[in-house]
């Protein structure tokens, strides 16, 4: 079986699929003069791009001027899988847990966000292959069964079209021998080719007036009083609002790696599937897939029909967001063992792309709010991988704190707690290690690896 799975790896793209494209925008110019501005945003991704469109949406007059170190889409923003839904807390669950207050509030401010970036779609033509066939949560054990069984009940209470599958029923929407039961949200949730949409609103942000600069990197802040000064290589940009949307490269202050650790996310790329495949599969639904495994896995379908299969979180040290070893092929071998456990009548499939990308961590594993310099500079990150549509939501209380924190949400927990702080290095390469590995072997072999995943969950972390 190795042997099969290392064919299927053999002719691998090291890069990511939504990025191996020859329609990518141009890059904009590099930041080589002084500029004022209204409002300065760090980071062109997905938190960025929102934060930009929102701040000129809510005040056409201002100028908005973005920064981003390399090009848009080239980080995390680019390397997702894509799935949408109207969480902004990491799921339901997640929100429950770590702001049982707040829960009622976050549900109505996620379907509001949902329906904005609907609408941003609708009205700026962005073809995103969007596909709206919801989210489905899948148990691969029998004793997560429970479990699924108690998140059904939660999205039946606040209010979502849900529906608990039994195993010959999610069987008969994706037929994998793996799943025994599962829950499937219908509204509203679905699947985004992630690089496209990142493009769009690139092209949304330029028409709204937005001067944005690529390869343009932060190199620090300057706190003026009244203004913040941002330096980059060959130029500056003075502004009194400062939206730090860096996310896993946690650039902008020093303070903010403190909370936040970029850990790696690996992801595999099928060749497209053909007629006879998919009819062997099913989903002719096409949601958007996450498992119950410690170690999760998440899948999805692409417009031409390809699988993309992600999980096998990793670590490098001192959270280096491009280490060397995401371009081995050995990395990928677990996920592609776990693909073809998960679809064995896929054996002799081949991957076409391969690639990692770093994912904002948190212990609340959600978005949150660090302030400095007086609250001029705001940072919004740790969405935990989900980010995609969550990222707007983000933007828009990050503003809104910038602007003193006018809205109501944004004086509830979730926009004015921190998550809890975690450990610098050595020790947090060392405590990743053994996490990542009891992460990995957890399900199968248990012993010492349950109380570690209980400790590290006390710190925060819902691993257990």
């Amino acid at each position: 079986m190795t042997k099969v799975r290392s064919k299927a790896l053999a002719d691998v793209t090291m890069t990511p699929f939504w990025l191996d494209r020859p329609d990518a925008p141009e890059a904009r110019e590099r930041l080589a003069r002084h500029l004022n501005a209204d409002l300065l945003v760090v980071g062109g991704g997905f938190t960025g791009l929102w934060g930009a469109i929102q701040a000129k949406q809510r005040q056409p007059e201002i100028d908005v001027v973005l920064i981003e170190k390399g090009s848009v889409a080239n980080g995390a923003s680019g390397r997702p899988g894509g799935v949408v839904s109207t969480s902004v807390m990491h799921g339901l669950s997640n929100a429950v847990r770590i702001f049982p207050k707040d829960i009622a509030a976050l549900e109505k401010l996620g379907q509001e966000n949902m329906h904005g970036f609907l609408a941003t779609l609708d009205e700026h033509a962005i073809d995103c292959h969007a596909e709206w066939g919801g989210e489905l949560t899948v148990a691969v054990d029998d004793a997560h069964i429970e479990a699924l069984h108690e998140e059904h009940e939660l999205h039946l209470k606040y209010g979502h079209q849900a529906v608990f599958l039994d195993q010959s029923a999610v069987r008969a929407e994706i037929n994998s021998p793996r799943y025994k039961a599962g829950v499937w949200s219908k509204h509203i949730c679905g699947t985004v080719h992630p690089a496209l949409l990142a493009f769009g609103l690139k092209r949304v942000a330029l028409t709204l007036g937005v001067r944005i600069f690529e390869n343009t990197e932060l190199t620090g802040l300057e706190d003026l009083g009244d203004r913040m000064k941002a330096h980059t290589p060959s130029g500056s940009v003075t502004a009194p609002k400062v939206l730090l949307a860096t996310n896993a490269f946690v650039s902008g202050h020093r303070k903010i790696k403190n909370r936040v650790v970029a850990v790696r996310d690996r992801v595999l790329a099928t060749e497209p599937l053909s007629a006879d495949q998919m009819a062997s599969i099913g989903w002719s639904h096409r949601q958007g897939v996450y498992d119950t495994r410690t170690q999760m896995n998440y899948m999805r379908l692409t417009k031409d029909n390809r699988i993309i299969f992600g999980g096998r979180l990793a670590y490098a040290f001192a959270g280096d967001p491009f280490p060397s070893v995401d371009r081995e092929l050995d990395t990928y071998e677990p996920l592609a063992a776990a693909f073809f456990d998960t679809f064995p009548q896929l054996e002799g499939l081949r991957f076409s792309h391969a690639w990692s990308g770093p994912i904002d961590l948190s212990t609340r594993m959600a978005v949150h709010f660090q302030r400095y310099h007086d609250e001029k500079v705001v940072y919004a990150g740790g969405y935990s991988g989900f980010g995609v549509s969550a990222s707007r939501f983000g933007a828009r209380i990050a503003l809104d704190i910038l602007d003193g924190s006018k809205t109501p949400e944004s004086r509830l927990d979730f926009a004015t707690s921190l998550p809890n702080t975690i450990p610098p290095e050595p020790f947090r390469w060392l405590g990743a290690q053994i996490t990542m590995y009891a992460l990995d072997t957890a399900d199968k072999s248990g012993g010492w690896r349950r109380p570690w995943l209980k400790m590290v969950s006390a710190m925060g972390f819902p691993l257990s």
